[in-house]
């Protein structure tokens, strides 16, 4: 559904401006092809400078400290916050099924016996993307976790603008669906933005028997002043004190918050910290950016093993 919509809205954008080049400056058919991409491409830079502002402006009124960033790492993250964009929302998610295909999903390993580290990694994944986003999202990202041998699901939430307590019913019957076909009894949630808000919705509802853990990616778990600016009821579920948020309870099971303290999404951004949850912060990275980021990859990696052994060994003491 998403992916329709982007790849319509974006067909009618180029046709808009490349009429509007052709008839009102009489611009060449190459010309005003070059125009319309690069209006495009331009507007996109302007939504991303707007959220840099906000940020900015959060983190002047926020007493917490920041870590300081040099001027050519500012700019370098920007940039990338930019790139990563334009790489989700204009050449990935439009054209989701050429990009992400179908979730392979192999038979999880034997659990007979106490797992070395390789076979810890056979726990299946399941990556919740974040708000107006769909599983394409996930494409850098979930490729770097298969190369490193874990077996991953993704899934699509729609519709994209309801509440997030609409997601939980798709999410658990995804849930069965990758633990029958993998055959595992448990699996790790990895949820992005509003994703992760999501998975703690799910194990509210449902409880954690068939989760492991969970690993969350720029969660606004306070929420974010951006959310004022958002479409939906879900975007006034993630508005900081809203009667959602405080209702959502803390995840027993373990859970890892991975997050950058510049977040040009969540502000201010000690929003996206979580009581009582294992905290890894990353400097420098934009809130997009972290899906296509190699730091982002390295530490999520390093989180979900630990969280697969503790797993697996504890399922192995229960059938001795």
């Amino acid at each position: 559904m998403l992916a329709r919509a982007l790849l319509f809205s974006l067909l009618v954008e180029v046709t808009l401006y490349g009429t509007v080049a052709i008839y009102a400056f009489d611009a060449s058919p190459a010309a005003a092809a070059l125009a319309a991409l690069t209006t495009v491409l331009l507007l996109r830079a302007a939504l991303v400078a707007l959220t840099w502002v906000c940020a900015w402006v959060w983190a002047r009124s926020d007493p917490s400290p920041t870590p300081r960033l040099s001027l050519w790492r500012t700019l370098l993250m920007v940039l990338g916050e930019y790139a990563a964009f334009v790489l989700n929302f204009v050449v990935i998610s439009p054209f989701e099924r050429w990009w992400m295909g179908v979730d392979r999903l192999s038979p999880a390993a034997d659990h007979s016996t106490v797992p070395s580290s390789s076979t810890a990694r056979r726990l299946p994944v399941l990556l919740v993307h974040g708000y107006g986003c769909s599983r394409a999202a996930w494409w850098w990202l979930r490729r770097r976790l298969q190369a490193a041998g874990w077996t991953v699901a993704t899934i699509n939430l729609e519709p994209i603008y309801c509440s997030i307590d609409d997601f939980t019913d798709p999410l658990a019957r995804r849930i069965d669906t990758v633990l029958a076909e993998t055959g595992a009894e448990r699996l790790i949630l990895v949820g992005h933005s509003m994703g992760g808000l999501v998975a703690r919705a799910y194990l509210q509802r449902y409880g954690e028997a068939r989760v492991a853990g969970l690993v969350t990616l720029g969660t606004p778990h306070q929420g974010s002043a951006l959310a004022h600016l958002g479409y939906g009821q879900n975007a006034r579920q993630m508005q900081p004190g809203s009667p959602w948020l405080e209702a959502l309870a803390k995840p027993g099971r373990e859970t890892v918050v991975i997050y950058s303290p510049h977040d040009n999404f969540v502000m201010p951004c000690t929003n996206l910290r979580l009581p009582a949850a294992v905290h890894r912060p990353l400097a420098g990275i934009g809130h997009l950016a972290m899906l296509f980021s190699p730091c982002v990859a390295v530490t999520l990696l390093a989180a979900l093993a630990p969280i697969a052994d503790t797993d697996q060994r504890a399922a192995h003491s229960i059938r001795r």
